[in-house]
């Protein structure tokens, strides 16, 4: 199995790229939310993978982190949902916004993906909702920083401060960390990440994270 590829981005085509890693190449299929946080051509890059093996094909699939590739798992195991339909639905929401529609039972969210009906839509958000508490417990990383660091002598920042990627990054470590709170506090983790998933729009941290999934599980009078 390979879990995950370190080397240098030699080529970006529309639905994969290629990978060199120590002299080999390998094509990656990504989604289009990914390739377009991807570096420039020649840059280091990381991706974990996912590795499709069938009788007459076998398919790599990148990920710019473990969340993401958990969730194509998860979509993939849902009946009508192939490789291609989850790097759809990944590439119009991305892992956080497949974790708020999915946490929230918005099946219309994953309809908008291309070649995502309406039934499948809903079998998605039935099948997998109560697996979102724990997938929002997995906190993003940011791994092409990471390969950053470690293979360029003098890398240049690829994603500055209140880049759409750390912003991404920053909002799931705050989900994380107020679904973790909340259901140490007792509250149920179906309840407490649909809580999470509605109020994280406007919370800037989790301490008002919190506090704003708090005021959503209080009892209605």
């Amino acid at each position: 199995m390979i879990g995950r590829l370190t080397g240098r981005l030699d080529h970006k085509a529309q639905d994969h790229v290629l990978l060199d890693v120590n002299g080999v190449g390998y094509v990656v299929q990504c989604s289009e939310r990914t390739l377009a946080a991807l570096p420039p051509v020649k840059s280091p890059v990381s991706l974990w993978t996912e590795l499709l093996v069938r009788e007459d094909l076998m398919q790599l699939f990148g990920f710019l982190t473990v969340q993401e590739r958990e969730w194509h798992r998860l979509l993939t195991s849902v009946q009508g949902i192939g490789a291609k339909g989850s790097l759809a639905i990944l590439g119009t929401l991305g892992s956080e916004g497949v974790a708020r529609a999915i946490a929230l039972g918005d099946a219309n969210a994953v309809k908008a993906a291309p070649g995502v009906g309406p039934k499948i839509a809903q079998r998605v958000v039935n099948e997998l909702q109560g697996k979102a508490p724990a997938m929002m417990l997995i906190e993003a990383d940011d791994p092409i920083l990471e390969i950053d660091a470690h293979l360029s002598t003098a890398p240049e920042p690829d994603a500055p401060r209140g880049s759409p990627r750390l912003v991404a990054s920053r909002k799931s470590s705050a989900s994380a960390e107020a679904l973790s709170a909340l259901t140490n506090l007792g509250y149920a983790p179906v309840d407490a990440s649909r809580a999470v998933a509605e109020a994280a729009d406007d919370a800037k941290d989790t301490a008002s994270l919190i506090r704003a999934a708090l005021k959503l599980l209080a009892p209605k009078d």
